[in-house]
């Protein structure tokens, strides 16, 4: 990875909800936990972990949805979490985002011509022409046919419906998309066709994605590298195969072991798999976070956050990494 750029990059960034308690002793949701993160350019890197984690909360960070409560995050070398909302106007039509549900995600007073021309008109084209032939193109781009021009997205199917997203989310040519779980609410055979989708615009328009999935069969399908987090903190980041091939930290194993086996021969294997409850992210543990449900924590677990170790482009933030 040494020769590709970084296009985006999280340093030590923190994201933390207030949710009330009293005055001494104010209760807060901590949603991502120091978090450094590096994400290459054209790459498609998967964030993974399980509902709650934190993940989504990270996307949105990352593009200044949400503000983050300290950290850093750096756009092509640029430094873009204290700009100015007129500063940064320009850098947002270059990181957009999918979102997971695309019944909520589309307004249904609005016609597919009219969503899909919110950036383009937001952004200052205005000639009627011009926006109708972008709008064209964009529909065939994703494939809905064009004669829908005029169609609502309640006469639409929900891969239909996350296509129109996917068309409002390229018509500003962005460089960064965040996909957020964009295909865990559709059929599964409807599943495919939009990670095709996802993959030729990838490949078609230059795009870099940052892929927030639970699902980890999709993951291994789209993405480069993998990014596993486990309530706001990261606990391993590497390729694909790799990943999947010899996790090293405990928690990565524990979601592969979780993953169906479609040979029912063996579906017989005994496996790991993890027990306890989750802690909770408005009190989580000291030390490691995932050490109440690592059966490898020792003392030193519950003490010490463990350091970031590096093993060529994994990384892995444990004390005992699997396979030592």
């Amino acid at each position: 990875m040494e020769n590709k750029k970084v296009l985006l990059e999280a340093k030590h960034l923190v994201k933390e909800f207030p949710i009330g308690g009293t005055k001494k002793k104010p209760l807060t949701v901590h949603a991502v936990s120091d978090v450094n993160l590096q994400i290459y350019e054209g790459e498609t890197l998967a964030l993974v972990g399980e509902s709650g984690c934190g993940k989504s909360t990270l996307g949105r960070t990352l593009i200044r949805l949400l503000e983050p409560t300290s950290g850093e995050v750096w756009f092509e070398g640029e430094e873009i979490t204290s700009m100015t909302a007129k500063a940064f106007a320009g850098k947002r039509r270059q990181m957009q985002i999918i979102f997971q549900d695309p019944y909520a995600s589309l307004n249904p007073r609005m016609s597919v011509k009219d969503i899909i021309a919110e950036p383009l008109t937001t952004y200052g084209m205005k000639d009627r022409q011009e926006l109708e032939k972008r709008i064209k193109e964009l529909m065939k781009k994703v494939g809905i046919p064009v004669e829908f021009y005029n169609r609502y997205p309640h006469q639409f199917s929900g891969g239909q419906r996350q296509r129109i997203g996917i068309a409002r989310a390229i018509a500003l040519n962005p460089k960064l998309i965040i996909c957020d779980e964009p295909v865990s609410a559709l059929d599964v055979s409807i599943q495919s066709q939009v990670l095709n989708l996802l993959k030729d615009l990838q490949q078609e328009c230059g795009l870099t994605y940052l892929f927030i999935s639970h699902d980890l069969s999709v993951v291994k399908f789209i993405a480069d590298r993998v990014c596993v987090m486990f309530l706001g903190s990261i606990c391993e980041v590497g390729s694909t195969e790799e990943l999947y091939e010899q996790p090293l930290h405990p928690y990565t194993r524990f979601l592969l072991n979780a993953i169906p086996k479609a040979d029912p021969k063996l579906r017989t294997e005994d496996k790991e798999l993890l027990s306890g409850e989750i802690p909770s992210p408005v009190n989580p543990p000291s030390g490691c976070r995932f050490h109440t449900r690592c059966p490898y924590a020792k003392e030193i677990c519950s003490r010490e956050a463990p350091g970031c170790r590096q093993e060529g482009d994994r990384q892995v933030f444990c004390h005992f990494p699997l396979g030592e």
